[in-house]
């Protein structure tokens, strides 16, 4: 994995951290400004186009509060020329703004970066709560 995109993962990791204490602005940084660009939500629903997935993340970070935390897990991450890719888990004690109390969380998580003018950008986000294990 190039050193460059290994580096961009701690920056995107304290982007997380920011976002579930409610300030979207690192988040806001690394977010592709330029179509295509898509999220795909832990509720099930699907954004498209790069402004509408910018006004969404900034809508869902208002909803948190400080005193969040959030560790992202990568399994595994790589980068080839212009995209790059971490698949993992976002464990986060979540704290919701009017809620005295942090809520544990741990979604699934798949994130696409593309390189625009010299760094990365995240283009695709898809987080999901993993589904009980079945014997």
């Amino acid at each position: 994995m190039a050193d460059d995109f290994q580096q961009f993962l701690e920056t995107r990791k304290r982007a997380a951290l920011g976002y579930v204490n409610g300030n979207c602005g690192p988040l806001s940084k690394i977010v592709s400004s330029t179509s295509p660009a898509s999220f795909f939500s832990p509720q099930g629903d699907v954004v498209e186009g790069a402004e509408k997935v910018a006004a969404r993340y900034e809508k869902d970070a208002s909803l948190f509060d400080a005193g969040s935390t959030s560790e992202l897990e990568i399994l595994h991450a790589d980068s080839d020329g212009d995209l790059g890719y971490w698949v993992g888990y976002q464990t986060a004690k979540v704290r919701i703004k009017g809620k005295s109390e942090g809520i544990p969380m741990k979604i699934r998580i798949t994130e696409l970066f593309r390189r625009e003018d010299g760094g990365w950008k995240m283009i695709h986000r898809h987080a999901d709560m993993p589904q009980p294990k079945k014997d």
